[in-house]
C-alpha cells in the first residue's frame, strides 16, 4: 500500500471511536530470530502522527542502546528508535519506513521495515498477550479475521513498556513529596484501575500506594466492567449505594476485550454505576482525543505518565463527587 494512502487512511479515520472499535496499523519489522518468517505488528492509529519514507538519522553521540540517532522532521528534531532491533527481528530489505507516534505528550520515531494495511477491529478481538513470551513487548494479540482457528494474528506493540526500556524516563519511581500529601476517602472505598500494560500499571499501582489509596487492578476493560459488576450487585444485596465501595475508576483507552471509551460508557448508562466519577488516564493524547473522552462522559482525562497531574486529577474528581450519592 502506498504510503501517501495510508497516511490519507490515518487522518480520515483517527476520529472512529464509539462501538468497542479501532483501527490498527500493520506492518512488519523483518524475520524473527531463529526463524524466516515476517510476523505482523499493530499499533493503534490513535497513536500515529504520519508515516514517512526513512529520512538520514544523524547518529548521536552516547545514544542508548536501539537509538538510530535524530532526524529533523519540518523543525522537529525527534529520536528514532531501532524497532527491529527492540524486538528482535532482523530486516530483509532494511529500515524503510519511519513510522512517527505521540505518546504522553512526547513525540519519536520507529523504523520498520514495510507497512502493510490499516484495518478496523473490534477490541472484542483483542487478547491480552500476559503470560506468553513476549518479553514485555507485546501487550495484546490481535485475531484479525474474528474468531476463526485459522485467524492471521497481529502482535500489538506495548508502546509505554518499549518507551520505558529504550528512553526511560527519569522520574520511574513515583515519590510523595512529587504527587502531595495522601488522598481521603470514604471508609471501605476504593479505587477500580484497569489498564493492560505492565508497565503503566507498575506506576499506577506505586502512586496509588503513595497516596495511601486501596485498589483493584485490572488488564482489561472488560475485566474493570465484570469487577464493577460484581462490586454493584453485592451493594445492591446490601442496600447501600455503589459509590460507598467504589471511590472512582481510572481507566486506560486502549485494552484488549473492552477499551476505556466503552467502559466509560456503560459506567454512565448503568443505574448503578452512573454516580461513580471516571479518570481516563491515557497515553492518547491530543485534543481530538480529550474530546473523544469528554464525549464518553468521563470526569477527567490525564496524559500518562504525569504522576502530580494523575494526583491532582484524583483529588479534584474525588472533592467534587465526595458525599454525593450514587
Amino acid at each position: 500500500m502506498a504510503l501517501n494512502t495510508l497516511q490519507q487512511d490515518i487522518d480520515e479515520r483517527t476520529n472512529l471511536t464509539g462501538s468497542n472499535k479501532f483501527e490498527m496499523l500493520l506492518f512488519r519489522l523483518g524475520e524473527s530470530a531463529g526463524s524466516d518468517r515476517s510476523e505482523l505488528f499493530g499499533i493503534n492509529v490513535f497513536k500515529i502522527r504520519e508515516i514517512v519514507a526513512m529520512p538520514p538519522v544523524t547518529a548521536m553521540a552516547g545514544a542508548p542502546q536501539h537509538v538510530l540517532g535524530v532526524v529533523n522532521l519540518r523543525g522537529q528534531v525527534i529520536p528514532v528508535i531501532d524497532l527491529p532491533a527492540v524486538v528482535g527481528c532482523v530486516p530483509k530489505t532494511g529500515l524503510n519506513i519511519m513510522l512517527v507516534t505521540e505518546y504522553a505528550r512526547t513525540t519519536q520515531a520507529f523504523a520498520a521495515e514495510t507497512v502493510e494495511d490499516i484495518v478496523r477491529l473490534d477490541w472484542s478481538q483483542i487478547l491480552s498477550a500476559e503470560g506468553t513470551a513476549t518479553r514485555g513487548y507485546v501487550t495484546s494479540i490481535a485475531r484479525l479475521d474474528g474468531d476463526q482457528n485459522s485467524t492471521r494474528l497481529a502482535q500489538i506493540l506495548d508502546v509505554e513498556s518499549i518507551l520505558q526500556r529504550v528512553l526511560p524516563s527519569e522520574q520511574v519511581e513515583v515519590k510523595a513529596e512529587a504527587v502531595g500529601p495522601a488522598v481521603r476517602i470514604k471508609p471501605g472505598s476504593l479505587v477500580v484501575a484497569a489498564d493492560d500494560s505492565f508497565v503503566a500499571r507498575s506506576m499506577i499501582e506505586q502512586e496509588l500506594k503513595v497516596l495511601n489509596l486501596p485498589y483493584v487492578m485490572a488488564k482489561t476493560g472488560q475485566e474493570a466492567w465484570d469487577q464493577l459488576q460484581v462490586i454493584a450487585a453485592d451493594c445492591a444485596a446490601q442496600g447501600i449505594p455503589v459509590h460507598d465501595k467504589v471511590a472512582v475508576v481510572l481507566t486506560d483507552l486502549e485494552m484488549p476485550e473492552m477499551d476505556g471509551f466503552t467502559l466509560t460508557r456503560n459506567i454512565k448508562k448503568d443505574p448503578q454505576l452512573r454516580g461513580l466519577p471516571v479518570v481516563i488516564h491515557s497515553s492518547l493524547t491530543g485534543d481530538t482525543n480529550e474530546n473523544h473522552v469528554r464525549s464518553a462522559g468521563a470526569d477527567a482525562y490525564v496524559a500518562k505518565f504525569a504522576a502530580k497531574e494523575l494526583a491532582d486529577a484524583l483529588r479534584s474528581v474525588l472533592a467534587r463527587y465526595d458525599g454525593l450519592p450514587s
